[in-house]
């Protein structure tokens, strides 16, 4: 990890100390200029938005989605690379279930997104199966400790997140709270329970969970803002693939337009090239 690298690394543990914090989900550079742009300390990947970019669907149970249309790890780690390199604030990937079952294979995928810029990322214990949709406890655990401890080896700054998506597939609040505490015990640096998006839900998971807790808005409900979240007291709050899902809706929203009235009303609120051009000149993100 050069230099550079490891400061953006080092502010964005920091972030998950106190306070919290709002982390947008990019998919490609273009997107990443945009939301650093904004003034966000720190940006995340989403597998969602990725798999879309590229005409694929994202991550689904294995009967509705056969492999070939999976992301492979190679090509969403480039996608990081590309990501990381284009920005000047630090990138957490989005790792899905680290590409992999086992404990090794989850290693090797954190380690090669550390390689690739990575300032932390998540692993998930969703398995794609509808017989057993998550991994064992005590797997899940070990992948998140493999994990851990390959980044113990590499000596650099990493925000290790553990996701389990019981909520997700019907699991009880009970078991994404046992969950989620496990991953932590296992070496994560913060939880992530998707699925979770009421008061009373959140609420419980943070007091019971035992470190930072992230949620996911824009996916089950927008009801809560961000003042509303920092008072239960979530330390990180992400968005998913839910802003690639609107831009996708204002495509197809102008496509179906162009396609079968054969007019451009859509074009009304484009953002100016000259905005654009502005937005994503290098020297601008560079600050000189």
């Amino acid at each position: 990890m050069d230099t550079d690298s490891r400061a953006k690394a080092q502010r964005f543990a920091e972030l998950h100390r106190e306070g919290c914090f709002l982390l947008p989900n990019a998919w490609d550079v273009g997107s990443a200029r945009i939301l650093e742009a904004a003034g966000f300390p720190a940006v995340a990947t989403t597998s969602a938005g990725v798999a879309f970019s590229l005409g694929r669907p994202d991550h689904d149970f294995f009967a509705e989605q056969p492999p070939e249309d999976r992301v492979d790890r190679e090509t969403a780690l480039g996608r990081v690379r590309e990501i990381a390199g284009g920005i000047a604030v630090p990138l957490s990937a989005d790792l899905e279930d680290g590409y992999g079952e086992s404990p090794e294979t989850v290693a090797t995928t954190v380690a090669k997104a550390l390689a690739a810029g990575a300032a932390g990322g998540n692993i998930e214990d969703f398995t794609g199966e509808r017989t057993r949709p998550l991994y064992d406890p005590q797997l899940s655990v070990e992948r998140v400790r493999a994990a851990r401890e390959t980044l113990a080896a590499e000596g650099e700054p990493f925000v290790l997140v553990g996701r389990t998506d019981a909520l997700l597939v019907g699991g009880t609040l009970d078991e994404a709270v046992r969950r989620a505490n496990a991953y932590l015990e296992a070496g994560a640096d913060c939880a992530f329970v998707p699925g979770a998006a009421d008061a009373a839900t959140i609420g419980r998971l943070v007091r019971e969970i035992d470190g930072p807790l992230n949620v996911v808005m824009g996916l089950t409900g927008n009801a809560l803002s961000l003042d509303d979240l920092r008072a239960l007291g979530v330390r990180r709050v992400t968005v998913g693939g839910s802003i690639a899902r609107a831009m996708y809706r204002r495509l197809l929203d102008a496509a179906r337009e162009l396609a079968d009235r054969g007019t451009f009303s859509y074009a009304a609120d484009q953002l100016s090239q000259t905005e654009l051009n502005d937005l994503f000149r290098r020297d601008r993100k560079q600050g000189r």
